[in-house]
């Protein structure tokens, strides 16, 4: 276990794994000869970001490669949350570098968070990268592609307080046909105080709501039986309808979408407990294809933490708001993400961090620990004095107090029957299925010849693991 990473539970959603992903190049004319390898990094945004860069250069008639040997144009769609992130691009560009060696020619390009807080040490000082693009830039790609083989070093890391790539229809990268991102807003306007995302992503802004329905239904169109709505702080999402003047809430863009096709799921993350409402739980309680589950980070458990980190709620607060929904949807699972060893952290301040995760029954949890990023308010103003030993010994301490918990949920769900959509073959056995039910849940059960991926079935319960439950599918 790399207690420097994450969770023992990882998620599809929110992995901060790397990925070289490809999409299918229909209507690309076979003979043109330039072709992009990408990898991303980070959480489900960049991933959604990197399938709008997949648009942009099929309209420049460039083909997709998962192979990067064979790729004329490199690039990394980055993250710097964790320190764990950057040291792993440093590394990829050190091997991509070694390949532009063998192949002069080939441009190698740092997109996404990276590339607006470390522009001038990639470009100038170290020169490991031709192009440099921020996360609002990506609409410059070809401009900024000519000036690189034109032999000069690219850069464009201007943030927008208006680009949200609405009119840009995704490119489905490495998916499974079933479920899907759909970017609802950019942005961030909470200034916590750990966290680097407001300055490499700007201020808040969301999308069109209509545009927003389009791309459900094309999706819905085209097969897919899920959709995930993504933003930074999603219960945020404010659009000012300028036909009506009317204010189209969070709430109400999730019943438009749920609205869309009632046998596809709809998903979304991540919420910001000051701003998830009561109108988003009637919502997800009401429309039986909107999940019951919700990700509603705590980051810590003591209130003086939580102070620190300007999270702008306490303990009591929080814990509030957990027996609300419990209140208002009694079946919903509650995921969070956890931080330890945060400046000036105490074993009682740890204490109550994970009194509050068997307080809230997590079924999930994204932990790591702390690790300064430059620029940030805490790295301004707080001293980072909680020893790595310590800070590793309490994520540790995290992590098995996360899996007891989410096992005793787990048991509670043995000889229960869930609908569960069928995502593909268990990674373990080709002879099962693998699935999700509405709470997030990662159900295996044995195949049977009348369904497969992308259908629903009603599947029993009969065994549970912290992190998997098994079963039996029930035939109607």
């Amino acid at each position: 276990m790399h207690l420097d990473n994450h969770t023992s539970q990882a998620s599809d959603l929110l992995d901060p794994s790397i990925q070289g992903q490809a999409f299918d190049d229909k209507n690309i004319n076979p003979e043109f000869s330039k072709k992009y390898f990408i990898e991303s990094y980070g959480c489900a945004m960049n991933f959604s970001d990197s399938e709008i860069v997949a648009s942009i250069l099929a309209q420049e008639g460039f083909k997709s490669t998962t192979n990067e040997k064979e790729a004329d144009l490199i690039l990394l769609n980055t993250c710097s949350i964790r320190e764990k992130a950057e040291q792993t691009v440093r590394s990829r560009l050190a091997n991509f570098n070694k390949l532009k060696a063998k192949k002069p020619g080939v441009l190698i390009g740092v997109l996404g968070c990276m590339a607006e807080r470390l522009k001038k040490k990639f470009l100038e000082e170290e020169k490991i990268v031709d192009i440099v693009l921020g996360p609002d830039a990506y609409r410059d790609l070809p401009n900024i592609i000519a000036t690189a083989e034109g032999g000069q070093k690219a850069v464009n890391v201007l943030l927008s307080r208006e680009e949200t790539y609405a009119d840009i229809s995704p490119l489905r990268l490495g998916t499974n046909g079933i479920s899907a991102f759909i970017s609802i807003m950019r942005g961030c306007d909470n200034m916590c105080s750990f966290c680097v995302v407001p300055f490499t992503r700007g201020r808040e802004r969301s999308r069109d709501a209509y545009s927003i329905v389009a791309e459900a239904k094309d999706l819905s169109q085209k097969g897919f039986k899920e959709v995930t709505l993504l933003g930074q702080n999603v219960d945020s999402y404010k659009w000012l309808n300028p036909e009506t003047n009317e204010e189209v809430s969070f709430a109400q863009l999730l019943v438009m979408v749920a609205k869309v096709d009632p046998t596809m799921r709809v998903r979304f993350s991540t919420s910001h407990p000051k701003d998830i409402t009561d109108e988003v739980m009637y919502a997800i309680r009401d429309y039986h294809n909107i999940c019951k589950y919700i990700h509603l980070p705590v980051q810590s458990g003591s209130s003086r933490i939580l102070k620190l980190m300007n999270r702008t709620y306490d303990q009591e607060w929080y814990k509030a708001k957990i027996d609300r929904i419990n209140e208002i949807i009694p079946d919903c699972a509650i995921s969070s993400d956890i931080i330890t060893g945060f400046c000036t952290e105490t074993e009682e301040d740890h204490q109550e961090t994970m009194d509050i995760m068997r307080y809230s029954n997590y079924s999930l949890s994204y932990m790591f620990f702390y690790s300064e990023r430059p620029g940030t308010l805490a790295a301004r103003k707080y001293e980072d004095d909680v020893p790595l030993e310590v800070k590793k010994r309490r994520l540790s301490e995290v992590i098995r107090v996360q899996n007891q918990v989410a096992h005793e949920l787990n048991k509670k769900d043995i000889g229960h029957t869930f609908e569960v959509l069928i995502e593909g073959n268990s990674k373990k056995s080709d002879q099962e299925f693998k699935g999700r039910t509405s709470q997030y849940k990662t159900v295996v059960f044995p195949k049977h010849e009348n369904y497969k991926p992308g259908d629903y079935v009603n599947v029993k319960i009969t065994a549970a693991s912290p992190a998997t439950l098994r079963g039996e599918i029930i035939l109607s």
